[in-house]
């Protein structure tokens, strides 16, 4: 017996295919899918959460000083005359940072392996490169979904059929996270 459903497709294309709808899970929290594609992304999934459960609170708080801009009640920086230049102001700010443990560093880059990045648009400004920005999926994993899934022993997801597709008769579901 396989080890897992080649999905007819190349490898290259298979492995594109998973992380693209891993990463589509973790971002939405449902996706439709076929039955077989489900059960491969359901291997996935779990592995990474299991992994978020358990590296979720390995990490220790430092405390950073950084330099940061200063702006206005617009929100454009101040700026200030230095030898004839206009140069921005900046002031020095302390913030506490989470310093992640080497097992939990190690754990962010097996989650980074398989995740595509993922870029956010704000409806208003669709279109537009401004006012986008990336959403962290490991930050996601690690503070939303490895609390909520710590006391749970696997079965992160679960699977529920919606009927067949009409083009091809294959079955479809709903993968969605528990």
């Amino acid at each position: 017996m396989a080890k897992y459903r080649k999905l007819g497709k190349r490898s290259d294309q298979r492995k594109a295919l998973l992380r693209n709808q891993v990463t589509a899970l973790i971002y939405n929290g449902k996706i439709v899918t076929t039955q077989a594609r489900a059960k491969e992304v359901q291997k996935i999934v779990d592995g990474l959460i299991a992994l978020a459960a358990k590296e979720k609170d390995n990490y220790e708080t430092v405390t950073v000083s950084a330099k940061v801009p200063v702006k206005d009640k617009d929100g454009k920086r101040v700026k200030e005359v230095v030898d004839g230049k206009k140069v921005t102001k900046f002031e020095t700010v302390d913030k506490e940072i989470k310093k992640d443990l080497p097992s939990r560093l190690h754990a962010r880059h097996q989650m980074l392996k398989v995740l595509y990045p993922v870029t956010e648009v704000p409806t208003t400004n669709a279109g537009k490169k401004r006012g986008t920005k990336e959403a962290d999926l490991v930050a996601k994993l690690f503070d939303e979904y490895g609390p909520k899934y710590a006391s749970r022993n696997g079965g992160y997801t679960r699977i529920i059929k919606i009927g067949q597709r009409k083009g091809d008769g294959a079955m479809e579901v709903v993968l969605e996270l528990v």
